[in-house]
């Protein structure tokens, strides 16, 4: 049930807004533009110097372009290139990051000469992302320089196409210089080798109002591959069908466009992150660290059960493969299942109870429903049921789950049972309740929906506390600080304690950067956050109904992460990986509107509900092509007065058009 009285929870936090100065402007280095993009104009003083990195993927490379401008508006541009598959020989811990990387800057940027003297393009004047890195170079005697960088989407290659545009009315002769840097390798699979080179004609007559374009590749190779003899056009082709592709699928439209752009760019980091493996292809996170490996946290629970909304078909094969791979290893006992497979599932990660088999239960049966694939869903059962009766094996004698540590890995203390791994248990007992039903076990579906029950009870019981004079949840038996994961009961609709989890969450935990992983006074700065944690505490808060509060919230973030220091997705943590682009925490983002503002749940194959909510602060959404099994769903939503026009198409035929209270319960079936 929604919470509908919120005087309490609005005077708090309209309080401490107040004291806090909660509208603080956001430095803000970036804006939208009209064509799904974001620019950077560096035409005012204060938005340089300044310097940032972005990650972009494809399914064999995947690279980190760092860059920054001076005082005068000079850039440097570092190019992190790592190609995955290609494991180096370590030893240790360090053969978990294995993985061949090289850094390229100025030194392979080719010569340009005119009339004997060396064209300097150093200064820019804005810079735009659209999936792809433009810089757009200061003019230089009459010509300009344009750089595109991007990843091919197959090919073990990066790419970086330059474009001179005379802008004068005279005829230039222009001289390029050669690219050619080559390096050699030997590694765990053979020979590797690294190839730099650029495709421009020595010589280039370049008339008034005209254009010239090359490109640099960054190639890899091992032993007899090509590595050299590439076609632009035809890799930026494949790079502009993935983008169409993201952004014709799954397209939100409200009254804030921040929030629709942002939406928009995480698709596209979600789904670039795929990489070709020994499991096939696998969703990894990235962030310079985490490649062509899959985890119980990231791909099973964050990334997988985003795919099928998506409805893009690269994403959902990498989801299947993951869960098969962990199908495949079910331990034959009851001892706790691997966490991770990394480097080509070669290396698997096991031993250490994260909470894995709640966090596979839940995700798993979720993309299950979302798929509405009968046989698949009859392949990964096992995996579904063997995870539930693991965790229902670990609960202890106040009925909660029992794991050594939590998806932090040790990071911060968790006690002996935690609650973010007996939520997740929850949540998945409340998916394979509804899944057993679609397939058939019918006593199972009545087992774990009374299961789920007592489950919320014994969380409340276990977890209840007070903390920091709120009526919330400790996170362990002991703790006596406000932790990030708090808001798990909010996600999975435990709501007894809704309204003081939403203050200490959107006031008491909320930062410039989202929620603090832990409130603790005597923790120094710097304050420790990672957005996964700020993701799932607005998806909560906003399912529960904290619906103005959430807004403003998501507001806040989504303009710190598109328009702000450190751009235009979500990021991983703090201080931790210093904020990398992690591909996961996108696919969160996307989560949380579908998941939180709409409170979409799905409860079949062919059923679904929502409950959506507007305001006078967000009036107007709507989502377009939304995939549930082979079926696109579009839902139409716009505040009329005090009620909300729901319209709901299936495949294009409106199948429910009413007005409904913000908050109201919308049930869907279809055939």
């Amino acid at each position: 049930m929604k919470c509908k009285n919120f005087f309490l929870i609005k005077t708090i936090l309209l309080l401490s807004y107040s004291l806090l100065g909660q509208n603080q402007s956001i430095d803000k280095y970036w804006e939208i533009s009209s064509s799904q993009s974001i620019v950077w104009k560096l035409d005012k003083d204060h938005s340089y110097p300044h310097e940032d990195n972005i990650e972009m993927s494809g399914k064999k490379v995947s690279a980190i372009i760092y860059y920054k401008t001076n005082e005068h508006k000079e850039v440097e541009i570092n190019r992190e290139i790592i190609y995955p598959q290609l494991r180096t020989i370590e030893e240790g811990w360090k053969k978990y990051r294995a993985y061949h990387r090289l850094n390229y800057a100025d030194e392979i940027e080719p010569t340009i000469t005119m009339d004997r003297f060396n064209l300097i393009f150093n200064q820019i004047d804005s810079v735009k992302i659209d999936g792809k890195l433009t810089f757009y170079h200061t003019p230089v005697e009459g010509i300009i320089l344009k750089r595109t960088l991007f990843p091919s989407m197959n090919e073990r290659l990066f790419v970086e196409n330059w474009e001179l545009t005379n802008i004068g009315d005279k005829a230039k002769e222009l001289k390029i210089g050669e690219t050619n840097v080559s390096a050699k390798i030997t590694g765990y699979k053979g020979k590797y080798t690294t190839h730099v080179y650029n495709d421009a004609m020595k010589q280039v007559t370049l008339n008034p109002k005209t254009s010239y374009n090359f490109t640099l590749y960054f190639s890899a190779a091992i032993d007899n591959e090509p590595i050299n003899g590439f076609r632009f056009q035809q890799i930026e082709a494949e790079r502009d069908a993935f983008i169409s592709k993201v952004k014709e699928n799954l397209v939100l439209e409200t009254s804030d466009p921040v929030i629709d752009q942002l939406f928009y760019f995480s698709k596209i980091r979600a789904s670039e992150s795929i990489f070709e493996s020994k499991m096939g292809l696998v969703h990894s996170p990235g962030g310079g660290n985490y490649y062509i490996g899959i985890w119980a946290n990231d791909q099973v629970e964050y990334s997988g059960p985003f795919f099928p909304f998506l409805g893009y078909d690269t994403g959902i094969e990498a989801a299947k493969n993951a869960y098969l791979m962990f199908l495949k290893n079910i331990p034959e006992d009851f001892s706790p299942i691997c966490y991770a497979f990394e480097i080509d599932g070669e290396l698997p990660n096991c031993g250490k109870d994260r909470g894995d088999a709640a966090m596979i239960a839940y995700g798993a049966s979720q993309f299950a429903l979302r798929y509405a694939d009968k046989d698949f869903a009859q392949k990964i059962w096992p995996l579904i049921e063997w995870c539930i009766n693991y965790c229902h094996k670990k609960t202890n004698a106040e009925g909660v789950v029992l794991s050594e540590t939590d998806e932090m890995e040790g990071r911060i203390s968790t006690g002996e049972a935690n609650l973010s791994t007996s939520s997740l248990y929850y949540g998945g007992l409340i998916n394979a309740s509804y899944l057993a039903k679609e397939l058939g076990h019918d006593s199972l579906s009545a087992l774990y929906s009374d299961r789920s029950i007592e489950l919320s009870k014994n969380i409340e019981d276990y977890f209840g506390s007070e903390l920091e004079g709120l009526n919330t949840y400790r996170y362990f038996k002991g703790n006596t600080h406000l932790r990030h994961w708090i808001c798990l009961p909010l996600v999975m609709g435990i709501e007894n304690r809704a309204e003081t989890t939403a203050t200490a969450l959107l006031d008491k935990l909320w930062t410039s950067n989202g929620v603090l992983v832990e409130l603790n006074p005597n923790i120094n700065e710097p304050k420790v956050f990672w957005d996964r944690g700020t993701l799932y505490a607005l998806r909560g808060t906003f399912k529960a109904g904290f619906f103005d509060q959430s807004l403003e919230k998501l507001e806040e973030y989504s303009n710190k992460r598109l328009l702000g220091d450190h751009v235009p997705y979500a990021v991983e943590a703090y201080p931790e990986n210093n904020m990398k682009h992690l591909s996961a925490e996108s696919a969160l983002y996307c989560r949380l509107i579908i998941e939180g503002i709409l409170s979409f749940e799905q409860t079949g194959f062919n059923s679904f509900s929502i409950e959506p909510q507007l305001s006078d602060k967000l009036p107007r959404l709507s989502i377009k092509n939304l995939h549930l099994g082979d079926n696109s769903i579009s839902i139409n939503l716009e505040q009329i007065d005090n009620n909300i026009k729901s319209s709901i198409s299936l495949n294009g035929i409106k199948i429910i058009d009413r007005n409904i209270r913000s908050g109201e319960k919308i049930e869907v079936s279809f055939l």
